[in-house]
């Protein structure tokens, strides 16, 4: 029996007992679009700590409010120093671009394949997936004026390293003036005491941002020292919290940064507009005897306050 758009997402989301969405256009409903980001995201190291926002708008602002410190004052009774603390208000603003991930598969493989009929939800799966590791890599990598091979998937977008590179607001150090940029504690030391004190106080909520590889070069420094520090490494029991701060490895960062920061400073936008699509019928899908897909979706990283991070850059490739 045909799939329905319905049937696919329930694939990918699991039941959302909401009804199907419309089946013409493959929008998704309201509930049916965040079952199915919940699902995207559950395969990437960042997204349990990153700040996700879902907007109608593909266009707007994330409001943000601060209070100041150092507000407290001596009671003294019977006087009113008329001194009231006042609220600041300030906004991030976000432009949403649309992506597309669509594939195709043979009819013969449904056929043929030992999980038959069940392959169309591993392929799903799949997909889903990768959607979630690609938007991750677009996160941190997207680069609107990259020439490479890969420009064709950086340009979409600006990812955060590319605003902390060229926004000049976040605190920048640079990690080639030390030790030739080979990974070691002082680029931690000059990293940390770039960052103002006043976000240090959220040191549990704080993570080093680092590819595995300069995780790995990290612990094989530690090991080199013949200190307790470098035999607790050797054996994998420390190393992962330079100055008490996590170190949570990122695939898709390169080994040239290193960024520390409140995670919840990294916030990623999606509109609700997501829509699935699939087709077994038409000129080509019959000519070619294949089944063909593609999700669209909507997504923007954005910075809140990029005073609260710290990129250091020039670090060994």
């Amino acid at each position: 029996m045909p799939l329905t758009n319905a049937d696919l997402v329930r694939k990918a989301a699991g039941p959302v007992g909401t009804g199907d969405f419309i089946a013409a256009s493959g929008l998704l409903a309201a509930e049916q679009a965040n079952a199915f980001l919940d699902q995207v995201y559950v395969a990437t190291p960042f997204s349990a700590l990153q700040r996700t926002e879902r907007r109608r708008a593909k266009t707007g602002s994330i409001a943000k409010i601060g209070i100041g410190g150092r507000l407290l004052r001596l009671k003294t009774a019977g006087v009113d120093d008329a001194t009231l603390s006042k609220s600041t208000f300030g906004d991030v603003s976000y432009t949403c671009v649309r992506s597309r991930l669509d594939w195709e598969t043979e009819e013969e493989v449904f056929e043929e394949n030992i999980e038959a009929a069940a392959l169309e939800d591993h392929l799903m799966g799949l997909m889903t997936g990768q959607l979630g590791r690609d938007l991750e890599d677009l996160h941190f990598n997207g680069d609107t004026t990259d020439t490479s091979a890969d420009a064709a998937f950086l340009t979409q977008n600006s990812g955060w390293l590319y605003q902390l590179a060229n926004a000049g607001l976040a605190h920048r150090v640079n990690g080639a003036a030390v030790n030739g940029g080979a990974i070691e504690k002082s680029h931690f030391f000059d990293g940390f005491q770039a960052l103002p004190d006043k976000y240090k106080a959220q040191a549990d909520q704080m993570r080093w941002l680092m590819s595995p590889t300069n995780k790995s070069r990290w612990l094989e420094y530690l090991t080199g020292r013949s200190t307790a520090a470098g035999d607790s490494a050797l054996l994998g029991q420390g190393g992962d919290r330079p100055h008490g701060i996590l170190i949570q490895e990122i695939p898709a960062m390169p080994n040239t940064r290193i960024l520390l920061a409140n995670t919840s400073q990294f916030i990623v936008l999606n509109t609700r507009d997501i829509r699935i699509r699939r087709t077994t019928e038409g000129r080509e899908a019959i000519r070619q005897d294949k089944r063909f897909y593609a999700i669209f979706i909507d997504d923007d990283p954005i910075i809140e306050e990029q005073d609260g991070v710290v990129d250091i850059y020039g670090m060994a490739a």
